[in-house]
C-alpha cells in the first residue's frame, strides 16, 4: 500500500523546482578542488554527450558530479520515493540508462571520464576526492 506524502501537491511542486541541474553544491565542491590543482576548465559543454559538468578539451577528459538519487548510485543517500512509484521506476531507469549511452558515446570520441558521486563529496573526504581527481588528469 503506498504512504502518504506528508506534503500538499504544490508544497512538493514548490520543493522539485528547487532542485537544480548545473550549479549545485557537490558541482562547485568539485569546481573548487580541480580549480586549486591548476587546471582550466569549461562547463557543461552542449556539444558533448551527457554535457559533462566539466570539460577539460586539451585533454579530452570530462568529469561528471553526479547526484545519488538521481543517477541511482545505490549508496545510503540513495532512497527510492515509496510513493508515484510508476512514476519514479522508469524515469530514474531511465537516466541510467541514458547515463551508459553518453559515457559510451564519450568514450567512442576519445574521451575519458570521470564520475564523482554526490556521497563521496564531503568535507573529510575532500583528501581522497583530491587525489582521485588528480590521477584521473595524469593519466
Amino acid at each position: 500500500m503506498p504512504r502518504y506524502d506528508p506534503l500538499s501537491k504544490s508544497e512538493r511542486s514548490k520543493r522539485m523546482s528547487l532542485v537544480r541541474a548545473k550549479d549545485t553544491a557537490p558541482e562547485i565542491y568539485v569546481r573548487k578542488i580541480v580549480h586549486s590543482l591548476g587546471y582550466r576548465y569549461r562547463l557543461h559543454e552542449s556539444t558533448l554527450p551527457g554535457k559533462p559538468d566539466l570539460t577539460f578539451r586539451r585533454l579530452r577528459k570530462a568529469i561528471f558530479v553526479h547526484g545519488c538519487f538521481w543517477h541511482q548510485h545505490g549508496c545510503n543517500q540513495y532512497r527510492m520515493p515509496l510513493t508515484r512509484r510508476s512514476f519514479w521506476d522508469p524515469k530514474l531507469r531511465n537516466n541510467v540508462s541514458r547515463d551508459a549511452e553518453n559515457y559510451r558515446k564519450l568514450n567512442n570520441l576519445g574521451w575519458a571520464k570521470l564520475v564523482l558521486w554526490e556521497c563521496q563529496l564531503t568535507t573529510k573526504n575532500r583528501q581522497n576526492v583530491t587525489t582521485k581527481i588528480q590521477q584521473f588528469m595524469a593519466r
